[in-house]
């Protein structure tokens, strides 16, 4: 009896190892390309926005695999759409976050068609390849295998196509969170923000957005005495503007590094050269003699490095006269701040003030952004792990918790208390200079990285949902 005991304990342990059984990849790589081509032939561009046909294509798929989805819209063009496998309830769902509109296009500057999903040397072009039909195309294929494997869950997944994350976030995440936050209420997100850096090909780390800066924006305005422009005055408009301007654009505001940057800075030391890991070891110092080398070698070389370090601002728009020959009364400035998540707005609008310092010259915040500022998800959790472990088994690398220097839409459901992590899949760092990238004019994706990081979802989803 002790023999027989033991025994079915051993093929109990044995079988509860193995886990589910796993997807046949090689046919849901045709499956998977098959759908990525049909909603990126799609024009979802926001503006105008016109997501329906993305959203009723993903409906027909899920609903023909007998899974239940739910359409939520503020305008009827523009609908969300949830999608929910349940498990057992033991644990909080997690959500599984893309977005199906895109920014615009000029399709003259494309070599292929914006929305011809063309594959060519093994990548396919479009607008939303990168930016952010992979992360819908990654979490559908993981909602079929989930059903069709009938994966036992200890908690539910959820995945939400949302609406107009690329400007109108208001009938997209922000309807959600406000009015349907039961929909998608969850422990944890998985959403877009992160990426996997390949340089020559290679595998060279692994970013995962676990907090994001609050964008907010300057407006500097200049006043003077309007005069003919053949007499100089000292009281010029647009002189004090540009001068003001220019000072906040040399300004280098105060670091404020928070345990993702830390982490961050520390973590890419680890895999960079001794010149470079020195470098990122010492930007972290709180010795101004050993940080200040270090902080402006950045600020001159790695420009995103820099600007994780503290509340960045950047020149975007310059306004004022209405001919060559009058000196105009006033002239104004748009300054794109990005505020550190701990920065005080008002604090940080004084120390601007006093770098312009000029009675001419007003600053002030313009109009408001909508995304709120955000807790840091945390680094110790159950779904941060499952992702750096699938990282590290997918694509061999350290994986960096990031602070995103742009806006994402989990913001909305950090500050609902949901524990958001941002990720992606691999692009080839030399893709951004080239002219390849998110929002570029030639935006594309290696077929094999989609392939991979379809993988690489699955089994991060699997880890922390499934019955143990």
């Amino acid at each position: 009896m002790r023999f027989t005991f033991l025994a079915v304990a051993l093929v109990s342990t044995s079988l509860l190892a193995q886990g589910p059984a796993q997807p046949d990849w090689a046919k849901l790589e045709e499956e998977s390309m098959r759908h990525f081509q049909a909603i990126i032939k799609m024009d979802s561009t926001d503006p105008p926005g016109g997501e329906k046909p993305v959203v009723d294509y993903l409906k027909q798929v899920l609903e023909a695999e007998g899974i239940p989805v739910q359409i939520f819209a503020l305008e009827a063009h523009r609908p969300n759409l949830v999608a929910r496998f349940k498990g057992n309830g033991k644990k909080r769902p997690l959500l599984l976050m893309g977005h199906t509109d895109t920014v615009n296009v000029d399709p003259k500057k494309w070599t292929h068609p914006p929305f011809g999903a063309v594959r060519d040397g093994g990548w396919v072009y479009g607008r939303g390849t990168v930016d952010d039909k992979d992360n819908v195309i990654a979490s559908l294929m993981t909602m079929l295998m989930l059903k069709r494997l009938n994966v036992p869950l200890d908690r539910d997944v959820i995945f939400l196509a949302e609406a107009g994350e690329e400007g109108t976030s208001r009938i997209g995440i922000q309807f959600m969170a406000n009015q349907h936050f039961d929909a998608i209420d969850a422990e944890f997100c998985y959403a877009e923000g992160g990426s996997v850096a390949r340089t020559g090909g290679a595998v060279k780390y692994a970013r995962v957005q676990t907090v994001e800066k609050i964008p907010r924006a300057i407006t500097v305005t200049a006043r003077g005495i309007a005069g003919h422009g053949s007499v100089p005055l000292e009281t010029n408009a647009l002189a004090h503007l540009g001068e003001a301007v220019g000072a906040i654009a040399a300004w280098t505001p105060p670091q404020r590094i928070n345990e993702t940057t830390a982490a961050y800075f520390k973590r890419l030391a680890s895999v960079s050269t001794p010149e470079e890991a020195a470098r990122y070891r010492d930007v972290l110092s709180p010795d101004p003699k050993i940080s200040g080398p270090a902080d402006a070698y950045l600020r001159k070389n790695e420009p995103s490095h820099w600007s994780m370090l503290r509340t960045s601002l950047s020149p975007t728009m310059i306004g004022g006269g209405y001919r060559t020959n009058v000196i105009p009364s006033e002239g104004t400035a748009n300054i794109d701040t990005r505020l550190a998540p701990d920065e005080d707005p008002m604090k940080f609008l004084e120390l601007v003030k006093q770098v312009v310092n000029d009675p001419q010259v007003e600053v002030s915040y313009g109009a408001r952004d909508t995304r709120p500022p955000t807790p840091t998800a945390r680094l110790d959790s159950d779904a941060f792990r499952a992702i750096e472990a699938n990282i590290t088994k997918h694509y061999k690398a350290i994986t960096l918790p990031t602070m995103s220097t742009g806006a994402t839409d989990m913001a909305f459901l950090r500050q609902k208390g949901v524990q958001c992590y941002g990720i992606g899949p691999a692009a080839d760092t030399e893709d951004g200079p080239k002219g390849f990238g998110a929002h570029s004019d030639q935006e594309r994706i290696l077929e094999g990285e989609l392939f991979r990081f379809i993988r690489f979802n699955w089994d991060a989803v699997l880890d922390l949902a499934r019955t143990r």
